[in-house]
């Protein structure tokens, strides 16, 4: 993502989808973790606890169930806690991460009725996709992030293995221009990067220990790098946002 240097935010955010308390409304949301924002600035929201995927256009005072909706359970119409979500433009399909169901899975972005599955036996947290639509997903049952070329069913680890590039707990995952995999790595409060082909991964947030000094995360969720190679991440447990500029030693 493109970001000036000197970039500046406000203190107070503006809503863009829900605040109107919890709940199945049109206008509500429940527990709603990943998201995805299009080039219309349409937001799509994993409604978690709804079971169901959300549309939110600008400045709309409501949404517009795209996926799911239709109570917990494993059915092609239906979701199970989805995590994540991703826009295929290609296809003009949505991609989701149907996390309690296992699976990985793909709606048409219009008039969808049904799903179908593309991933199976996989705990997925997040998910993105990259220029050349190869998904990257986390899979939070092997400790690992695999990518999966369209077509394919297995996919191949590019982040995650043995030592001190062990990650535990992978949530949220980005993948930068020169493809480098940037994951949460929820339960060793950091982020990681693998630079693209590597066998080692490299701490670029975090990594020491569980607190809410500069230098500290806890359970880091969604991730992004900008074109400096500086990375934005949501600092869940510390109900903060946190920017580290590339090789610094604290955000």
């Amino acid at each position: 993502i493109d970001i000036p240097l000197n970039a500046k935010w406000q203190q107070n955010g503006i809503a863009v989808a829900g605040g109107n308390r919890w709940g199945n409304g049109s206008n509500q949301l429940c527990y709603p973790l990943g998201l995805f924002v299009d080039d219309d600035q349409t937001v799509y929201v994993a409604d978690q606890v709804n079971h169901r995927i959300v549309e939110w256009k600008s400045d709309a005072t409501s949404g517009q169930v795209v996926a799911g909706g239709n109570g917990e359970g494993n059915g092609t119409h239906q979701l199970y806690h989805p995590k994540d979500v991703t826009v295929d433009k290609e296809t003009d399909s949505i991609i989701i991460c149907d996390s309690s169901n296992g699976r990985v899975v793909r709606w048409p972005r219009r008039n969808g009725t049904s799903g179908e599955t593309i991933i199976s036996y996989i705990w997925c947290v997040g998910l993105t996709m990259d220029e050349n639509g190869s998904l990257y997903v986390t899979d939070n049952g092997n400790q690992e992030v695999r990518r999966y070329q369209r077509g394919e069913s297995q996919g191949t680890v590019v982040a995650g293995g043995r030592g001190s590039s062990s990650i535990f707990g992978p949530t949220y995952v980005f993948v930068d221009r020169d493809h480098s995999v940037y994951v949460s790595d929820s339960y060793n409060r950091r982020v990681m990067k693998w630079v693209a082909g590597a066998k080692q991964g490299i701490v670029v947030a975090g990594g020491q220990g569980q607190g809410n000094n500069l230098t500290q995360l806890s359970n880091p969720q969604g991730v992004v790098v900008d074109q400096w190679g500086t990375v934005y991440v949501t600092d869940e447990g510390n109900h903060r946002i946190m920017r580290w500029p590339k090789g610094a030693t604290q955000g």
